[in-house]
């Protein structure tokens, strides 16, 4: 089972040394739910990420700001699947509206990945954001 967003904040917190966090990163990415090969196709896959990053997508009862937006995703990159694996635990199983309102920049910086992240990878992580985002605004109908 994936960690939730408070367990990964209180773990990265014991974590003092970032070489250690990155080795966090990777064991969440680990325990990802695999993604279907059938999965790993041009429509999840992630424009904008160096690495191939693939997101796909569901909704359960929608359309409209209530609709639940569910994701699984991977990435050929260790570090990048653990950072997908942040991204789904800020995401996965939350409204449209509450994806719209939640600012995972703020979290990355709280932890401190913003500033240890190549610009490669930061520009990686937007691209897996707004992918989820659009896919919210899609959910509301906007």
């Amino acid at each position: 089972m994936s960690a939730t967003l408070d367990e990964i904040i209180a773990n990265f917190d014991l974590l003092d040394e970032w070489d250690d966090r990155y080795r966090y990163l990777i064991e969440l990415g680990k325990g990802l739910e695999p993604l279907p090969e059938d999965a790993h196709n041009e429509t999840n896959k992630v424009r904008g990420c160096a690495s191939q990053v693939w997101l796909e997508g569901r909704s359960e009862g929608g359309p409209g700001p209530g609709t639940q937006l569910h994701f699984r995703g991977d990435s050929d990159a260790h570090i990048v699947r653990g950072l997908v694996a942040l991204a789904l635990a800020i995401y996965s199983g939350r409204t449209a509206s509450d994806i719209l309102a939640t600012d995972a920049f703020a979290i990355y910086e709280k932890l401190g990945l913003s500033a240890h992240l190549t610009p490669q990878r930061s520009n990686g992580v937007r691209s897996m954001i707004e992918r989820i985002k659009s896919d919210a605004r899609t959910a509301t109908g906007a």
